[in-house]
């Protein structure tokens, strides 16, 4: 694989950055994941303006153009010769620090820009196998402590949540907000369906995730109910369907949450629905 670091393209064996950079020292940096289908980076202006959003929020200056940006994501595509089954991670960091401590006034020079390439086919595996959740002891926190709409490098709550809920055997951990109520998952975000209405938290504790907001307005454009709102564990055990969403692999079912198996335990007609709404969709932006 050929790796963009900071404006050239080096092999995936001499890919490197310094020891000192910020986001391996304190995790003090942005990303973010995007889908290639066709040949092309699906939704890539709603990927780079969170990407700008989130690197505005934490002040970290001499960000790259736009123009910039879509070259080097262009350029990466193009020379590992990605068309389909294939994602790319674009990771934004403060830049090399003289020192390893917080202070942001330490930095030497300008951000660090690195875009890793890679394969992750969307199998019909993936599309049809219900997944197996299990709601962890680790919360999203309050946007006074971490704002969770910040893609940050900093992911180690997620990370705990992830490697509880596979010491418990599940595929991924559901997550709550700090009152109790259902916020996402340790990667992707989370819906069920009850009485046909298609259900996602309020978004308040949640990354504001690309997947999610298409699967919204998916819903609204073909006349399926949905609603942003807060829900319990009891009315996750109760429904009749759920799946998660994310970029890499779009929608994939939930059968089983915490041991109790949702609805029938397969993929449920709204969710099959709404991949083959959500294929159409990023087949016609690969061809836009």
């Amino acid at each position: 694989m050929q790796i963009w670091i900071n404006g050239r393209l080096v092999p995936e064996s001499e890919a490197s950055v310094s020891v000192f950079d910020s986001g391996f020292v304190l995790g003090d940096g942005v990303w973010e994941g995007v889908r290639v289908v066709g040949g092309k980076p699906a939704f890539l202006d709603a990927h780079l303006a969170r990407l700008e959003e989130g690197a505005k929020a934490l002040m970290i200056n001499g960000m790259p153009a736009r123009k910039t940006l879509i070259e080097a994501v262009c350029a990466v595509i193009e020379s590992n010769e990605l068309v389909d089954g294939a994602h790319l991670r674009i990771m934004l960091t403060r830049g090399v620090r003289r020192e390893p401590y917080q202070d942001p006034r330490l930095i030497e020079g300008g951000p660090t820009l690195v875009i890793i390439p890679g394969h992750h086919p969307v199998t019909e595996d993936i599309l049809v196998k219900p997944q197996r959740l299990f709601t962890v002891h680790v919360h999203r926190g309050a946007p006074d402590v971490q704002d969770p709409r910040l893609n940050s490098h900093s992911k180690l709550n997620c990370i705990l949540a992830c490697i509880q809920s596979s010491v418990a055997g599940a595929d991924e951990g559901l997550m709550l907000d700090p009152d109790g109520f259902v916020a996402t998952c340790n990667s992707t975000h989370f819906f069920i369906v009850r009485d046909g209405m298609v259900m996602t938290s309020d978004g308040r504790y949640c990354l504001g995730g690309i997947t999610r907001g298409h699967v919204l307005s998916l819903c609204r454009e073909h006349g399926i109910p949905c609603s942003e709102k807060t829900f319990s564990l009891t009315d996750v055990y109760a429904a009749e369907e759920a799946f998660t969403t994310g970029t890499l692999s779009g929608l994939r079912p939930v059968g089983e949450v915490d041991g109790r198996t949702i609805g029938s335990g397969r993929r449920g007609p709204v969710t099959e629905r709404l991949q083959q709404l959500y294929a159409d969709l990023i087949q016609s932006e690969a061809h836009a």
